[in-house]
């Protein structure tokens, strides 16, 4: 098989191994992480006062959720129902 490398034929084909061998080398490389943030960082993630009247409240959050869960309990009871009461009364 060796023999076969040697003809001008396959060195397209060896080429394209190289470049995919020097792919794989570079994209194991490890990422940059900082161990702590600067003192910009740090403002940006300070909580702003003049942005809490905007903030929701989980109570309001949840009490919504719990409503939006029922109706559709509801909505999907009744369908079943109507599709029961449809096909028992066909004859």
């Amino acid at each position: 098989m060796a023999f076969l490398h040697n003809r001008p034929i396959f060195s397209p084909l060896r080429s394209h191994s190289q470049k995919t061998a020097d792919f794989l080398c570079e994209s194991r490389r490890g990422t940059h992480t900082e161990t702590a943030p600067g003192a910009r960082e740090k403002a940006l993630l300070a909580p702003d006062p003049a942005l809490d009247r905007f903030k929701s409240y989980k109570k309001s959050v949840k009490r919504v959720k719990k409503i939006g869960d029922v109706l559709t309990v509801v909505v999907v009871a009744g369908c079943c129902y109507e599709l029961y009461v449809r096909a028992t009364t066909r004859k």
